[in-house]
């Protein structure tokens, strides 16, 4: 393997600049986002508290995930029956 002496980088004036320009930018647009999320946050609190007083059906979280990825599942067979197949004892 060769090798090389190592590289000296040199931080300009420009680049400093350049870095607080995008860091406030950057900077801005996450609190424009966090407010977004704040307000939507609170649009759907009122959505959910509205939804409650007009007695409407809340589903639990797993049957809400079943729903969404169209999961529909088979209620299990229960009793004796069907540990041991098709006999009865």
């Amino acid at each position: 393997m060769l090798r090389r002496k190592p590289t000296r980088l040199e931080l300009k004036l420009d680049d400093i600049e350049e870095f607080e320009s995008i860091r406030k930018d950057l900077e801005s647009r996450k609190k424009q986002r966090e407010e977004a999320d704040a307000a939507a946050a609170g649009e759907e609190a009122a959505a959910a508290a509205a939804a409650m007083a007009l007695g409407t059906d809340h589903k639990s979280r797993e049957q809400m995930i079943n729903d969404r990825i169209g999961y529909k599942p088979q209620p299990k067979a229960g009793g004796r029956a069907a540990h041991f197949g098709t006999f009865e004892f």
